[in-house]
């Protein structure tokens, strides 16, 4: 391999990584290597498996890796092991916030990280990371093109009322608007759907990406109508830490009751809340489904009963649905809570076939022949989204030169 792209997705204590390659210009990207780098700052460990799935790497760090910038030299150390004398001719790289100014991908200069920096407060657990990835990459890379790909930019587009924030003007004027997440896992999701599901990828479509965060999306013919993140990735649904929907009434009961800091209140509201708020056991939904605590349960439940309501919600929004989408860790790899999910959301019309639903694999119908709304469980892949993204960005840099 002469040449590939390298995407990035850096989080706080991990930087997932693939590197692609394309046989010719014509060609759609091919992963070559897929993995990352755990336990930052504590135990770090590089894994990597081909596209067959063959383990390449899978063995611990040096402790001096503390931090995304060493984690990043120590990706670069083994790639440059692998391909000495490849060219790198692109990093994409996802970025969570894009705010109202970026609508879709872009080339990264000095004014578009500044830009981005600015929308740290609206996502203090991703974006830090995402814009250290890019600069770190810039020091070692200063004359590769990069490309920031961003979670909020496939619901740009929406109708207004579902994105206002029912504030006064000023302050909705300074950028309080609901935003969306999770935009390219829902934007691969909608390119899928026309090759696996034509009878419903131009018709109405909630896709539920459900992980250690956790979202819905409302789509019709393939375009976001309405989500349920918002202004922050607080919002809607509960997630893994983080608690989905809450009344404001709380958080200024966190403040003026019971006297906790702006920083205490971040704290809880990102990283204590949510699935561990709840069960005081995991954030991890295998670990409270292998559970019989009832606190467990408990999580578990509200979990079902939030994803439920949501669904019920944009389902109005749309006017009925012709398919329901699992997508992301819990959709793809928990049967269990799909089958919940789909249980309560049977007034809609579907129903699910027990089977298929246990041993889903890959792209799969998981709802009856005879269900008026069909279900799916499709993978995402919102690595091989920054791909074709980054592809599209560097033909343009090309097509200038």
């Amino acid at each position: 391999m002469n040449a590939y792209a390298l995407v990035l997705n850096a989080g706080s204590s991990s930087l997932k990584f693939r590197v692609y390659h394309r046989p010719s210009a014509v060609d759609e990207w091919r992963l070559a290597v897929r993995g990352q780098i755990d336990g930052i700052g504590t135990a770090p460990r590089l894994t990597a498996k081909d596209d067959a799935g063959a383990v390449l790497a899978d063995a611990p760090l040096d402790s001096a890796v503390r931090d995304g910038r060493a984690a990043l030299d120590a990706l670069a150390a083994w790639l440059h092991g692998r391909y000495a004398g490849a060219q790198v001719v692109g990093v994409g790289h996802r970025v969570v916030h894009g705010g109202t100014r970026y609508a879709g991908p872009t080339i990264v200069t000095p004014q578009v990280l500044a830009d981005l920096r600015e929308l740290i407060p609206l996502a203090p657990l991703h974006q830090p990371h995402n814009l250290g990835a890019i600069e770190a990459v810039a020091a070692r890379l200063p004359d590769v093109p990069q490309v920031a790909c961003f979670d909020t930019s496939f619901h740009r587009g929406q109708p207004a009322v579902a994105e206002l924030v029912p504030l006064p003007r000023d302050i909705r004027r300074a950028g309080v608007q609901r935003y969306g997440f999770h935009g390219l896992s829902y934007e691969y999701i909608a390119s899928v759907l026309p090759q696996v599901a034509p009878e419903v990828a131009g018709g109405r479509v909630i896709v539920a990406h459900l992980g250690s965060g956790s979202s819905l999306c409302a789509l019709r013919n393939g375009r976001s109508v309405d989500s349920t993140l918002g202004f922050t990735a607080l919002d809607g649904l509960c997630m893994g830490t983080r608690p989905g929907a809450l009344d404001p009434g709380v958080v200024l009961y966190l403040f003026q009751a019971l006297g906790l800091s702006v920083g205490e209140v971040e704290t809880i509201l990102y990283r204590k809340s949510g699935l561990l708020g709840i069960s005081e056991i995991s954030n991890d939904m295998r670990d409270l489904l292998a559970s019989d605590a009832p606190a467990a349960r408990l999580a578990i439940d509200y979990f079902v009963y939030r994803a439920a309501r949501e669904i019920g919600g944009l389902a109005a929004v749309l006017g009925g649905i012709d398919a329901l989408v699992f997508t992301a860790g819990i959709g793809e790899n928990a049967p269990e809570v799909r089958r919940r999910i789909a249980d309560a959301s049977a007034w809609l019309g579907l129903a699910l076939d027990a089977d298929a639903n246990a041993t889903a694999r890959g792209a799969t119908r998981i709802s009856t022949t005879a269900s008026p709304v069909s279900v799916w469980v499709i993978p995402t892949n919102e690595e091989l989204m920054i791909a074709r993204h980054m592809g599209v960005m560097l033909g343009l840099i090309e097509a200038r030169t």
